[in-house]
Parts: C-alpha cells; sequence; structure tokens
C-alpha cells in the first residue's frame, strides 16, 4: 500500500560489502538501508530503540541493540567500536548526529572498518547553527540577515518581528522558533530557559518567504565528487518533506564545493536553502553534516549512498554526472503525519491514504521513497502501525513524530562529553 515504484530503480550486484549503520531510526538510515540493499551489500544496524525504523526492512540482515548516543555517549562508541572489531564489518556509514562522536574518536574507529570524515574541528563548524554562519560570512555566501546572540537580554534586544530563533544545535527543527509575535516571542523564551539554551549562542535570523530547497554531497578530501538537489513541494511534519522533486542548481554546487573545499570535507554533507526569487541567489540557512534521505537522489541517477562506501574505502572517485530533474518522490509517513499535525480528520487522513494507494494527484508521478512495499515488504509494518494510530488518534501525530527524535540522537551534554579534552583517547 502507499507504493508505486519509480521505473528508474536498478537493481545493481557489484561486489558485496558488509556494512554497519549506527542507527535505524532516522528517514535517512531507513532510506540508505533500501539503496544498501538493491546494491546488494550485507546491512546490519543498531539503535536503543528495539521498534527502530529501519528495523523493519528485509534488507537487513541482523539488529543490534546499544546504548544511547545521547545519554552515554562513551558506551555507545565502546559498543560500536567492539561490534566493529568483532563482526568484521567493511564500512561504518553514519546516517545521522553519529558523525560527530566518530570523528571525534575516527582514528580508533579506522582500526576496525572504513569511514568517511573530516577533522573533528571541521565537522563541529559545520554542525553548529552559528559555526556554520560565521564561515558563510567568512566565505561570503549567501544567507538571511543573521545576529549571533547569548541570553535572553541579547535575544530581546536585537529581534525584530518576523524572525526565526535557532539554539546552536539541533537537527530535525529541534530548537527552532518561528516568532511573529510577542505571544510566540514569550513562548520561545519559555522553552529556550526551561531547556537550558540560553547558556549557549543563539542564531536570530530575518524570517524570509522562500521556497525551502535542499542540496546533498558527497566530498573526497575537499573536493566535491557527488550533488543533488530538490526542492519541496509538501511538507511533512518536523520540517520535513511529504513530497519533493529533483532541481538542478548550479549556484548551490558552486556554493556547497567552496565550503566543502574550505573544511577539506571528507564525507557526506547537506544543506537547506531559500529560493526567494529567479534571480536572486540562493539563501543557505542550514548545514547537516551527513546524507539527508538520498533516495530522490537514487531515484534521480545519483547514488550518493554508493558514492560514500567508495570514499570510506580509501579510493579517490570520479565526479559524478549530474542526476535527471523532475523527478518526484514522495513519503508516505510524511504525508500522514503532516496532516494529522496541521488538524487533518480520520476523513481527511482517509482521503489522503486513498490518494496514496492509487496514486493520485499529487503523488501520481511520484515514487516511494521510505516504504517502497514491492521492494521491500516488510516495510508496510511501521507504515500501517502510524496510519492505524493516526486513524485511533490523529491528534497524535507530534507524539509519533517525536519518536524519531529519540536516544539515537545528541543532546546538549552529551556534546560537551564527547568535546572534553580527554574523551575518545584511550582505548575501552
Amino acid at each position: 500500500m502507499f507504493e508505486r515504484v519509480h521505473d528508474s530503480v536498478m537493481i545493481q550486484a557489484p561486489k558485496s560489502l558488509r556494512v554497519l549503520l549506527p542507527e535505524g531510526s532516522s528517514t535517512s538510515a531507513r532510506e540508505a538501508i533500501t539503496i544498501l540493499g538493491l546494491s546488494g551489500h550485507h546491512v546490519e544496524i543498531c539503535d536503543p530503540n528495539s521498534w527502530a525504523l529501519g528495523r523493519f526492512s528485509r534488507f537487513v540482515r541482523r539488529f543490534h541493540r546499544c546504548p544511547p548516543l545521547r545519554d552515554d555517549p562513551a558506551g555507545y562508541l565502546a559498543f560500536i567500536e567492539k561490534l566493529l572489531a568483532e563482526r568484521r564489518f567493511d564500512v561504518l556509514l553514519p546516517t545521522h548526529e553519529q558523525g560527530f562522536l566518530f570523528a571525534r574518536a575516527e582514528a580508533r574507529l579506522l582500526q576496525h572498518a572504513g569511514v568517511a570524515l573530516p577533522d573533528f574541528t571541521n565537522y563541529r563548524t559545520a554542525h553548529s547553527k552559528a559555526g556554520f554562519s560565521r564561515l558563510l560570512d567568512q566565505l561570503g555566501l549567501p544567507q538571511p540577515p543573521t545576529r549571533i546572540v547569548q541570553g535572553e537580554e541579547a535575544l530581546r534586544r536585537v529581534l525584530r518581528f518576523p524572525a526565526v530563533v535557532k539554539t546552536s544545535v539541533g537537527t530535525a527543527s529541534r530548537g527552532v522558533w518561528f516568532v511573529r509575535d510577542e505571544r510566540e516571542l514569550e513562548n520561545a523564551v519559555r522553552d529556550l530557559s526551561a531547556s537550558g539554551a540560553f547558556a549557549g549562542e543563539m542564531l536570530v535570523q530575518a524570517l524570509v518567504a522562500g521556497t525551502t530547497e535542499k542540496a546533498q554531497s558527497v566530498f573526497c578530501r575537499g573536493r566535491l565528487v557527488g550533488f543533488h538537489a530538490y526542492r519541496q513541494v509538501a511538507g511533512g511534519i518536523g520540517g520535513g518533506e511529504a513530497i519533493k522533486q529533483g532541481v538542478a542548481r548550479p549556484p548551490v554546487r558552486e556554493m556547497l564545493s567552496a565550503i566543502g573545499e574550505k573544511l577539506v570535507w571528507h564525507g557526506a554533507l547537506s544543506v537547506d536553502y531559500l529560493m526567494t526569487a529567479d534571480d536572486a541567489p540562493p539563501l543557505l540557512i542550514d548545514c547537516n553534516p551527513r546524507l539527508v534521505e538520498p533516495m530522490n537522489a537514487y531515484l534521480s541517477g545519483v547514488d550518493l549512498v554508493g558514492l560514500l562506501l567508495r570514499i570510506s574505502l580509501g579510493e579517490t572517485p570520479a565526479v559524478l554526472a549530474e542526476g535527471r530533474s523532475g523527478v518526484r518522490t514522495h513519503l508516505s509517513m510524511q504525508a500522514l503525519l503532516g496532516l494529522a499535525a496541521r488538524g487533518g480528520t480520520r476523513r481527511d487522513l482517509l482521503r489522503e491514504g486513498w490518494r496514496l494507494w492509487c496514486a493520485r494527484e499529487p503523488y501520481a508521478d511520484g515514487a516511494e521513497e521510505m516504504t517502497p512495499l514491492r521492494l521491500d515488504w516488510m516495510s508496510v509494518v511501521p507504515l500501517f502501525l502510524t496510519a492505524s494510530l493516526l486513524l485511533a488518534a490523529p491528534r497524535a501525530a507530534l507524539r509519533l513524530a517525536r519518536g524519531g527524535f529519540g536516544a539515537h540522537l545528541l543532546g546538549l551534554e552529551s556534546i560537551k562529553e564527547i568535546e572534553g579534552e580527554a574523551f575518545g583517547r584511550a582505548e575501552p
């Protein structure tokens, strides 16, 4: 159900590699699993959540329950290192915030498997919203008018409506507040105070109208070797896309190339940006030091996951050709969650489910990204459970979505621990 396989899916049979994904809860990991499986690789995942999204795939050979990165980064690292040593993987493929930890302890991990990561200092620059904003200023690259502040008083002093307030660390729209009036400002201040975020840096950006797009890239020692961009056609929940479409964006490719060259980037790097007008330059608004949902790129002819494997093994690959523009894909779970979060009723959800099932507009010309049931029948399980729970309680959308913001991600305390002087030096 809710799936249409795109004609361009090519099941390849390259040399099979043993690949470990260090989490299975994110949509990015789930899509990487499909690509790896279709390419003939042996895939295993670990996650602190026994019900992780990626566990429900015929391509996953084995699931390992691990300590939570958020609460026990040292224990998580020791678990990963032991697993790599015992089960002899070829590649460790970070798909989310684990890269921050792995970059800190890269020398230890490289004793057991290939992994593509930049220097930790440069990784931290891309991971921090404040650090990334300063880098854009240094390179002269466009972003919305931005101020970096610390503390409630400074926030109130510089903020002008409408604005976006961002904590320096956050993913999947965690730590982001849209502030259009005094009421929303007070709500943001209350949340920031409760989370202790005023102790760190925050970004205050002008709220600029435009179309949200994202670009993904893979670098080999500072050289861009793979690139793909897509625009958001319809939003889902938590800042994600329900429908996306591949686009050609040479200016964004040039910006990403400059960023990667400056940081001597090695591995995956993605950015979010706004298109405000045909003749205006894209405005960069966020950076993720990883691949974000790589299936649209794959169906457009750009296998960024396969490229990342080659770089992880120490190869220096040629630059991939541009993929096709215009390829549409969708995520059924995001479509249903987003509809429910916007106040959709049971009738609305049933109607949307019927459109997805019958491939009617706006899904008529798109392929399912995350739950490709004809390719991977087990992916029906989380999709069916999500649809059933939403029909039972449509208001549960936000609670269900928070399952992707769990213990597999970093927290403020775990970041401080990883940044500590002694972390990652001693063998477990």
